[in-house]
């Protein structure tokens, strides 16, 4: 999940070099700890958001055919 979770962010971002993910699994949840460069963050969280809970909505679809639940935490680097 996490190479599906960099493959998205490569396409939305400027500087990809800059993508950091932070992977924290417990029993049945995954915590996706997401920093980007500072000018990306606009692209990353979209207009009111929309863009940022698309990527949540879809995480969350893929967890859960695995049974698990995921949570993502966007910031600045």
């Amino acid at each position: 999940m996490k190479g599906i979770l960099n493959v998205i962010l490569n396409n939305l971002v400027d500087n990809k070099e800059d993508i950091e993910i932070v992977v924290t699994e417990k029993e049945n949840h995954i915590n996706f700890s997401v920093k980007v460069a500072s000018t990306d963050m606009g692209k990353i969280i979209g207009r009111q958001g929309k863009t940022a809970k698309s990527i949540r909505t879809l995480m969350k679809s893929l967890a859960s055919k695995e049974k698990k639940t995921v949570s993502i935490e966007f910031s600045e680097k």
